[in-house]
């Protein structure tokens, strides 16, 4: 029996939403026996204090002077990071900055602060994670089990898909029949909503939200969440 996986999650500028999809997982009860969080701002009310621990996941984008738990942001981020042995940037924010632009690794599509230190991080971007995406990496590093990782060091077995691949409308892309109406069941929503779905990286149409669905299945086009570049500019126009 492995020793449980101590884990400290900083919340960084975030609007917890991926913190709240974790929360989601339908197995949660089950990695609980395998992880022991040190720190989480939601769920766990230990005191906190600067240590050791196995992984350190940062939720949300990097910002100067933001005030967090009686330190500088940064400079708690920075003090964690090299006290961990592992660091997980959750979310788009963390990996990218999003609409801040300061990320662990990348600040967009440029080179961040920690890239120098990118053999220690894992990214997960999206806006939120699934769930599923969430606990596959926990439970992997908790289980000491190696996570293939691509040229973004986002895991292969979530990333090596697109969006695209399993949307139930990818025979009216083929023949370019969009749907014009948001919500509506049939037509594509790539010609005439923006749907970025084609160049988008993630298992959203393979393993569905709460088992049953995605973005595009609802109607509504992807926005490319898990990209350097979200968000775009005149997200529902295409070009």
């Amino acid at each position: 029996m492995h020793s449980k996986l101590k884990i400290i999650w900083i919340d960084a500028v975030t609007c917890y939403g991926c913190s709240h999809s974790f929360l989601n997982y339908k197995e949660i009860s089950s990695l609980f026996k395998k992880v022991d969080f040190i720190y989480h701002p939601v769920f766990i009310s230990n005191e906190f204090k600067i240590q050791s621990c196995d992984l350190l996941i940062v939720e949300g984008a990097l910002k100067n002077n933001f005030p967090r738990l009686g330190f500088p942001l940064n400079e708690l981020i920075s003090k964690l990071f090299f006290k961990a042995k592992q660091v997980l940037a959750l979310g788009t924010c963390a990996v990218y900055g999003g609409i801040f632009g300061k990320g662990l690794m990348f600040n967009n599509e440029k080179r961040g602060h920690y890239y120098k230190c990118k053999d220690k991080i894992i990214n997960l971007p999206g806006c939120p994670p699934h769930p599923d995406w969430i606990s596959f990496v926990i439970d992997m590093i908790a289980e000491n089990k190696k996570i293939s990782l691509d040229e973004l060091n986002r895991p292969k077995d979530i990333y090596s898909y697109t969006s695209h691949m399993g949307c139930t409308r990818n025979e009216y892309f083929e023949y370019k029949i969009d749907n014009h109406i948001f919500g509506k069941k049939d037509g594509c929503m790539f010609y005439d909503h923006g749907c970025q779905a084609p160049y988008t990286s993630g298992s959203c149409n393979k393993i569905l939200w709460n088992g049953v669905n995605s973005k595009t299945r609802a109607g509504q086009p992807c926005m490319g969440c898990t990209s350097p570049t979200f968000l775009k500019e005149n997200l529902f126009k295409t070009k």
